[in-house]
């Protein structure tokens, strides 16, 4: 065990600096493991595949005495940009989503181990940001005892009340090339596609009292072989953010096959969450691996930084809010594991 605290913007500002889109995060699973067995815990690499793994930690003991796990992930979006701080704010890819988190979740639990709590562990993923493939590897080495995951992403130092799903479909159109000079000898698969994006605007969607109405986005469409031939082919992948059963979407969308035939590409569900008193609590449009990781216990969301910043060519996170984020996560974990 180290003689001093958890320096968090240290922390933060090394593991930023370590380049970890997804795909990559082999260089920063080693340090971080690293790092935390200098510290005193004991730590386990599960493999995700040849390059990547998983990094679990606990503070000593059985894993089945963990009651309350600190997870988030290690990769991050591209493109990569390293850390600088200027004035209150920690900038660089990852430094709200989620590596500052991370870094929080290391001081608290450091904290908790310091005051004699062994009963709290660590689980940072890759992967999350393109299919929660870590989170879903790391569910299998989940132990019985574990009860409560709190998972961080960022809430602004909220708790999360629930989270929207998503379900991604591609709308896929056939056509007949021709000669664009006899567009009647061909049948034009864009124009289908387009037919079918419209009335889909027109289509009624599932809403929820907590977590609003569904909405979507045309993220991809591709179509066509040149400006001078009638498309014999086009296609489209659509986001639905959902906030129920994604079989109530397909039932939604399904008068458009007449149209397009619809291929099921994803799917993630909402979520509903535990709160504890004494903190706030919004609803959070975006998904977190938190399906994926159901046999960690029941799932708590609280992060510090905002999600308006993730992603961004500016992603940065507050250092005040950092700290504050370490103190929220003991308070959390010892509400808890109170008898």
């Amino acid at each position: 065990m180290t003689a001093d605290p958890v320096d968090i913007v240290a922390l933060t500002r090394a593991l930023v600096d370590i380049d970890s889109t997804t795909g990559r995060e082999g260089a920063t699973g080693r340090w971080l493991a690293d790092y935390l067995r200098r510290c005193g815990w004991s730590v386990v690499e599960q493999r995700v595949d040849d390059a990547r793994f998983n990094v679990i930690a606990t503070a000593g003991g059985p894993a089945e005495t963990r009651q309350v796990v600190f997870s988030t992930h290690i990769d991050c979006v591209p493109p990569f940009f390293p850390s600088r701080v200027e004035g209150d704010r920690l900038y660089g890819r990852g430094a709200c989503d989620a590596k500052g988190i991370l870094a929080a979740q290391v001081s608290a639990a450091d904290r908790l181990r310091r005051d004699g709590e062994s009963r709290v562990g660590l689980v940072f993923v890759v992967g999350e940001e393109r299919g929660s493939d870590g989170a879903r590897v790391a569910n299998e080495a989940a132990p019985g005892g574990s009860r409560f995951l709190i998972d961080g992403e960022p809430t602004d130092n909220r708790l999360g009340l629930a989270t929207r799903g998503i379900l991604r479909l591609k709308l896929r159109a056939g056509g007949r090339a021709a000669h664009s000079s006899f567009p009647e000898l061909g049948e034009s698969a864009i124009d289908k596609l387009i037919d079918a994006l419209v009335e889909l605007r027109t289509i009624p969607l599932p809403a929820d009292a907590v977590l609003g109405r569904t909405h979507y986005t045309v993220g991809l469409i591709a179509g066509g072989v040149a400006p001078n031939v009638v498309s014999p082919s086009a296609d489209a992948e659509v986001m639905f953010r959902t906030v129920s059963d994604a079989a109530a979407v397909r039932r939604a969308v399904a008068p458009l096959e007449r149209l397009v035939t619809i291929e099921h590409v994803l799917e993630v569900p909402p979520v509903r969450l535990r709160t504890v008193p004494g903190f706030d609590a919004a609803v959070f449009p975006y998904t977190t691996d938190i399906p994926f990781l159901s046999r960690w216990g029941e799932p708590l969301l609280f992060g510090p930084g905002s999600i308006h910043a993730a992603h961004t060519a500016d992603e940065h996170v507050s250092i005040a809010e950092l700290t504050d984020a370490a103190g929220h996560y003991v308070a959390l974990a010892r509400a808890l594991l109170a008898p």
